[in-house]
């Protein structure tokens, strides 16, 4: 029941995907490294992260390192009890988004 109600599910505006990008952010506090590894790769301080929670375009730049990962966009959607669609619906919402990507 639960996969259904999570099938059903969409990111339907801008306020629920930066939601969704903040939960992202959640996730990877609460992995062993994962936002050291985002900090790594990003250039972006873990302070700087903390303060920059509020802006969109920072927030779609964490959805672009999710999608990057399959194993992040399922562990993080399932988190959401939404569908692995939904990071990619969120990250659309947000500044920055190229189909090109």
């Amino acid at each position: 029941m639960r996969d259904m109600k999570a099938k059903a599910k969409r990111i339907a505006n801008r306020d629920e995907a930066e939601a969704f990008a903040i939960h992202a952010v959640a996730h990877l506090a609460g992995q062993e490294d994962g936002l050291e590894r985002f900090s790594a790769l990003s250039g972006i301080g873990i302070d700087e992260i903390r303060q920059r929670l509020a802006d969109a375009d920072f927030l779609g730049a964490v959805l672009d390192y999710v999608l990057y990962d399959d194993k992040l966009v399922i562990e993080i959607s399932e988190a959401a009890a939404m569908p692995p669609e939904a990071v990619l619906q969120a990250r659309r919402l947000l500044p920055g988004y190229s189909p090109e990507m």
